[in-house]
This record gives structure tokens, sequence and C-alpha cells, in this order.
């Protein structure tokens, strides 16, 4: 680090949160820089210098990229009192790098699913203007025709707001006329559920198959892949499977 690197981006790195909490945690007088509380988010902190939070040093996190086939019954949070978590699927060697879900899945939703501990990657994954489209496989109640596909794909009108799926297509598997492909530009909760069911429709089982151009073919429920961060943004941006 020649030119050093901010004190909050350092903070950042260390996983003590994103940039308001660890700017609330600056100018609460509780980092030190050799030995000097600094109150500057701006601050420019060098690979020798010693930065400790609270009396305790700190230093950046490994990163580390982890790409699941996550099954149902799983919630995509860091603890829940009621039912297991993701990262319980994970051996005991990554408990210590506190990985997260990019974009989370329900409890019931399967497929395709990054975890890690990197949290401009993961924005930079979710922000709209990446345009990442996500595609999921629904097996409905019953059979759909293809107008009612043309209506899902006009547009559902969900808390105020039209929600327009990229495509809509009727796939070609068993059970006939009720597997559908959704593909969505933006992630709203429960989104392919709640559009369907505003069709008339109620949704069984819901799987995600791809996250850009990344798409999940062989990687049985449960298991997963370590990437890095190159071989993770080549996979979305240009095409890969698991």
């Amino acid at each position: 680090m020649n030119e050093g690197i901010r004190l909050n981006r350092f903070l950042a790195m260390c996983g003590l949160g994103a940039r308001r909490k660890v700017e609330d945690i600056i100018s609460s007088g509780r980092v030190k820089v050799d030995g000097k509380v600094v109150l500057m988010p701006a601050y420019r902190v060098d690979e020798g210098n010693e930065v400790t939070v609270d009396g305790s040093r700190v230093q950046p996190e490994s990163k580390v990229y982890v790409v699941m086939n996550k099954p149902a019954g799983w919630v995509c949070s860091v603890s829940d009192p009621f039912d297991p978590v993701i990262a319980g699927l994970l051996p005991e060697k990554y408990r210590s790098f506190r990985l997260f879900p990019v974009g989370r899945l329900d409890r019931e939703t399967e497929g395709l699913l990054i975890l890690t501990n990197d949290g401009t990657f993961a924005q930079e994954v979710l922000h709209p203007s990446r345009r990442i489209l996500r595609e999921y496989h629904a097996l409905l109640d019953r059979e759909i025709n293809r107008k009612s596909a043309r209506e899902w794909l006009s547009g559902v009108e969900l808390d105020g707001r039209l929600l327009k799926p990229a495509s809509v297509l009727i796939l070609d598997r068993e059970p006939a006329g009720r597997w559908v492909s959704v593909v969505l530009a933006e992630g709203v909760k429960r989104e392919v559920r709640r559009m369907a069911q505003s069709l008339g429709f109620e949704v069984e089982v819901l799987v995600r198959k791809r996250i850009g151009k990344m798409e999940l073919k062989e990687l049985p429920a449960g298991k997963f892949v370590e990437m890095s961060r190159g071989e993770l943004w080549n996979a979305i941006r240009s095409g890969g499977s698991v």
C-alpha cells in the first residue's frame, strides 16, 4: 500500500461492517493508528501501521467466495432461532470468515447461491446498474398457457410497483405445461412466488438456475465449490457452470 488506504475502507476490509458502521466506530474515538486516536475516515493507513479498535489489533480478512446449490429448508441468514442457517452446510474452517449470502433465497427456494465476506463484491453483483440477470425454474400447481405467460411477461404490480421479468418461458419438461423459466433483472422479496400468486398460480418448487451467465448444472444440493474472485466474476460475466 504505497499511498495507503482510507481508514474507513481498511476497517471494512477487516470485517467491521459497511461504511456507515465503521465511520461511526471512527467518530466515537474507538480507533487508534500506532497508538493515537484517529477521527478522520479518510486518514491513510499504510502497510506498517498498527490499527486497533477498542484496544484490539485488526487486520484485513482473507476474502472467500463460495458457490452453493442451496437445498430447501435452509434460511439465508447468519443466525435464526427456528430454522437451520445456510452457513451450517459449510465445514468448520469457513466459520471464522463470517460469510454472508449475496442476495437471499427464501427458505423453500433451492439453487445457486453465492456466499462471501467481500462486501464490495456483493454490492457489485446486486447493483441494478450491473444488470446481472437471474433465472429461476418454477413448478406451478397447474398448467400455464401462453396467454398467462404473456400476461406474466407484461408485468405484475406488487407493493405499488410494476415488476416486469426479462423473460417468461414455458419449459419442455415433465409435468408438461407446469414448469416455467422466469428471468429477473432485479431482486424483490419472494418475487417469483408473489407474481405467480397474482396470476392465480402457486409455486410448488422454485430453483435458481443461473446468476448472470453462471449456470447450475451438476452441483448436488447442499454441496459447494470455492472460487477465486476472478474465477467467479468470469463465470458470471462470460459463462461457466457448477
